[in-house]
């Protein structure tokens, strides 16, 4: 049994006994299989279903077509690691400390006695697996992991039957795939070793060594080499276990296929986290120079391949109509991240936040709204919405589907918008509250967003993003000004008090209350 770490003094309930009459229930045989589909770096306007015109993505559109589109969802940070802690957890990755972006050699961030996601699926009696990036951490302590062996802790500390993850992101060392806590194919013969502190005495870097580059980095992205791409981080050894850049997708994507053959005989959730559209972006030949954008808009093709490939899956084996597929993506876009690969001048006029200002890393709108699609076929009725929706809520929300009561502490910033994500309920969240780069934060209320003051520089100039981030506050109206052009708070002050307030309270966790 999981202990919940609270925020508030709670009362720990056996599992075993809260859900015995709930998993009962949900280990019948009409039990949906659940599949999130987990975009990386994919903007709201890079997907042709959201109107993007010099891109095509047929899978994901037909997605759209079959299910619920939402205009206004987000995710609950606009970087990789807050997002995927907060989807994981239901709590907003502010209120923990060490769960920024994490380094390749980061410890478990989502500890062991930390009920999750999959933890929930799992106690009502689903089959659980997590496929491709990964990016919490693996094992104990940052830094003191045995690459060669078990590692521990690892994904089924956490909930999950089944892993094969990305040790962290495409850009990090060890550019390694890790099953079930221990990396694939390494030879006793060449062990690996992983540092972010100094590099290894021989072994070759970017900065030191661009002639052996295939790709040039545009800025950071400089240390150890694999398969001609220099990364962050140092790595040695491990040759045999390295991933194929080209192959990545091919190899999740199958990865994913599998488990859904595996398991096709009872109810399963599948976590399908793709490095599309992430750097280093290497597409597979099958997609280099199809999109006319280089290998960031290939990469969006590869994407919508692999959309394809699971929904093929799921028609072939009968499991399309009994399974809800949830397509998003865990922050907003970003064109140079970190190397030159011809995305910025080979943008022309795609937009990949679409209508929305700034992008990856930013307190606006294109930093955390994001795409998101969900269908169930025969279930839920095709539609476009724009109720405010996020997915630190797929926990409570899944719950409520389920008809499983949450342990006490856990989820506490999740909420029950069962309604919202099934195309029922207009309007969604009464709040959300957005999370920057810098830990800056910003609340959204029906047509208001406040950001408020923060440290930090008001633009990345490293990746072409405004951040946001200002000593003033700033105050706009969604509904008339979409792309967040006229700061109104000196207009509006009374509205810029009541939400900084209400941000406070939440900050405090007061949550619940209602906006004064």
């Amino acid at each position: 049994m999981k202990s919940i770490p609270f925020i508030l003094p709670l009362v720990t309930v056996p599992l075993s006994l809260v859900h015995a009459e709930k998993r009962e229930k949900a280990e019948m045989p009409q039990s949906p299989n659940v599949i999130f589909i987990y975009a990386d770096d994919i903007g709201y306007g890079d997907l042709s279903c959201n109107g993007a015109k010099t891109i095509c993505t047929p899978h994901v559109e037909r997605l759209a077509a079959e299910g619920v589109r939402f205009t206004n969802a987000h995710s609950a940070a606009a970087t990789s690691t807050p997002a995927r802690y907060a989807m994981l957890t239901g709590e907003y990755a502010w209120r923990r400390k060490g769960t920024g972006i994490a380094d390749g050699d980061a410890g478990m961030i989502i500890r062991p006695e930390r009920y999750t996601l999959a933890d929930m699926f799992h106690e009502a009696g689903y089959v659980t697996g997590a496929i491709g990036k990964w990016h919490l951490g693996l094992g104990d302590q940052t830094g003191t992991q045995d690459w060669n062996g078990q590692l521990k802790p690892c994904l089924s500390d956490i909930g999950f039957d089944y892993s094969y993850i990305m040790a962290a992101t495409g850009d990090r060392v060890p550019c390694v795939f890790v099953e079930n806590g221990r990396v694939v194919n390494l030879s006793p013969d060449d062990p690996i070793y992983v540092s972010y502190k100094k590099n290894f005495p021989g072994e070759p870097t970017g900065k030191n060594n661009p002639e052996l580059l295939v790709m040039q980095p545009s800025h950071g992205h400089n240390q150890s080499i694999v398969n001609g791409i220099s990364r962050i981080g140092f790595m040695k050894g491990g040759k045999s276990a390295l991933w194929k850049d080209d192959q990545i997708a091919d190899e999740l994507t199958h990865k994913a296929v599998s488990f859904i053959e595996e398991h096709k005989n009872q109810p399963f959730f599948l976590y399908f986290a793709t490095q599309d559209a992430h750097v280093p972006r290497v597409p597979n030949e099958r997609f280099a120079g199809k999109s006319g954008m280089g290998p960031r808009g290939d990469v969006l093709l590869q994407f919508d391949w692999s959309v394809g490939e699971v929904m093929a899956t799921l028609k072939r084996l009968g499991l399309d109509k009994n399974t809800i597929v949830i397509l998003s993506s865990d922050n907003g876009p970003v064109v140079d991240d970190g190397y030159k690969d011809n995305a910025v001048e080979l943008l022309g006029e795609h937009k990949p936040g679409g209508p929305f200002r700034g992008g990856k890393y930013s307190s606006y709108e294109a930093g955390t709204r994001v795409p998101c699609i969900l269908r169930w076929a025969g279930r839920v009725k095709p539609a476009v919405t724009d109720a405010l929706v996020c997915q630190i809520d797929w926990m409570a929300s899944f719950a409520s589907l389920l008809g499983i009561d949450l342990p006490e502490g856990a989820a506490p910033d999740s909420e029950d918008c069962l309604d919202a994500w099934l195309g029922k309920d207009t309007q969604g969240r009464s709040y959300l509250v957005e999370q920057n780069a810098q830990n800056n934060l910003s609340i959204i209320t029906g047509e208001w967003k406040y950001i408020e003051p923060g440290e930090g520089q008001p633009f990345n100039k490293n990746v072409g993003i405004e951040t946001g981030n200002s000593p003033y506050p700033q105050l706009y109206n969604l509904y008339k000004d979409l792309g967040e052009k006229e700061n109104v708070a000196e207009k509006y002050p009374k509205q810029v008090k009541k939400l900084s307030r209400q941000l406070e309270k939440i900050k405090d966790n007061r949550v619940g209350l209602p906006l004064e």
